[in-house]
């Protein structure tokens, strides 16, 4: 939204504040989350709908890191593919891509056969069974992303700009609303009044709407994403099919963005009752956006209890049990690399963040989409996965209502444009 607002707009004057030293020091760093660009090609639990309006935020994103870092310090781009293995999951992928549309909408997916896989990922195929059929949709847009450096990025470009004010190590402790906007007050920048407001705050998004009066219908389910590591075992990605109704990532293995020796295969999911991975001073702020009231208890009663996400929850916290958990994970990682033995891997320490799915009390269900709240000249955004991915998209559709708060600004779309998904690389 900085970048975005400050290079694109004519807005006088714009702050960023930030409760972290460092941008990007959350679930944005590069050891919380899987790294990877979403464009909606390989990730079976995404309808072509969902897929389409995905991709054109991914391409806004790898547009401006294309622009933005030629020397590949923020990303690496590598080949990347969803596996199919056994009869089954290769029909599921042959309907997908010839008749469900993604070949189409996709120009440089193709699907590949065993012996083109074995050349891009041979540890995929060695060991494996050579009777067992196998298929996998390929591309090579594999970015992977430092997203932490890539906030920072946005934030370099326009800080020195006039009428540019950032405040990192500065938490809002109130905001209040007034007849033209807002008063956001901290902890040590004093007051700031605006006539337009956004809260991209991640989990605490929720908390401070709620505050507002905002979201009183949504809950959290703060999910944690954990990995495990091995040496250097793939190229590029390797995804295996997804459950469409889980909103949470198949597993699937990777190399790492800084470190192409390392491989990371990931990531696992259990519920946490806290809005920051390993912060026990934010399980009061979980309580808080939880309510404890009924309908939140029966929400969460309603979710757990489906035939599909019970036993998926269970066995995921079975992973973080010490000798268990890694036997128990195991079975996961020989799907993409069957050579694999039990003391390849160990868990990533360190590693995860949380994201923060959407839980609607009137419905007592998950929100699969990302939970955006327009309030009166104030935006709250929770978004999970893919939120990073589309990042650059939802500032743009965010800009194009904060202009309208202000009512004399004006946004320059077509230069945004230009910037970002102006320089992604098309099929030929």
């Amino acid at each position: 939204m900085l970048y975005t607002t400050a290079k694109f707009t004519d807005i006088d004057s714009i702050a960023l504040i930030e409760k972290e030293p460092e941008i990007g020091a959350i679930n944005t760093h590069h050891t919380n989350n899987s790294q990877t660009l979403h464009f909606g090609d390989i990730e079976t639990n995404y309808t072509l709908e969902k897929a389409e309006e995905v991709k054109e935020g991914a391409e806004l994103l790898a547009g401006y890191l294309e622009n933005h870092d030629p020397d590949r310090e923020m990303h690496a781009k590598r080949s990347k593919m969803v596996l199919g293995v056994g009869d089954e999951e290769v029909e599921s992928l042959e309907q997908r891509y010839e008749e469900e549309g993604f070949g189409d909408l996709f120009p440089k997916l193709r699907p590949i056969e065993r012996e083109e896989i074995a050349e891009l990922e041979p540890k995929v195929v060695e060991g494996r069974d050579p009777d067992t059929e196998m298929l996998a949709l390929q591309t090579p847009d594999g970015y992977v992303v430092d997203y932490g450096a890539t906030a920072g990025s946005f934030v370099e470009a326009v800080e020195d700009d006039a009428g540019v004010d950032v405040y990192t190590g500065t938490e809002v402790t109130d905001i209040t609303p007034t007849l033209e906007g807002h008063t956001i007050a901290t902890d040590s920048a004093g007051r700031f009044d605006t006539d337009a407001t956004v809260v991209a705050a991640g989990s605490h998004s929720l908390q401070m709407a709620k505050e507002l009066g905002y979201g009183q219908d949504k809950v959290l389910l703060p999910v944690a994403g954990s990995f495990f590591l091995a040496d250097d075992l793939l190229n590029g990605k390797v995804y295996t099919l997804q459950m469409k109704k889980l909103p949470f990532a198949a597993v699937h293995g990777d190399a790492d963005v800084h470190d192409g020796s390392v491989t990371r295969f990931g990531p696992t999911a259990k519920l946490v009752p806290a809005l920051e991975r390993g912060r026990i001073s934010t399980v009061g702020d979980f309580l808080d956006v939880f309510g404890l009231n009924v309908a939140s208890f029966l929400s969460y009663a309603n979710i757990l209890a489906d035939r599909i996400l019970l036993p998926y929850v269970l066995r995921n916290l079975v992973y973080d049990v010490p000798e268990i958990g890694p036997r128990q994970f195991l079975p996961h990682v020989q799907k993409v690399v069957p050579s694999v033995e039990l003391d390849d891997i160990e868990r990533a320490k360190g590693y995860g963040g949380v994201r923060p799915q959407i839980v609607d009390t009137k419905n007592k269900s998950l929100d699969m989409g990302e939970a955006k709240i327009v309030g009166d000249d104030v935006i709250f955004n929770i978004t999970p996965s893919p939120g990073a991915s589309t990042c650059l998209k939802n500032a743009m559709r965010d800009t194009h209502t904060i202009v309208d708060f202000l009512g004399d600004a004006e946004f320059d779309e077509d230069a945004f444009r230009e910037d970002t998904i102006g320089e992604f690389p098309r099929a030929e």
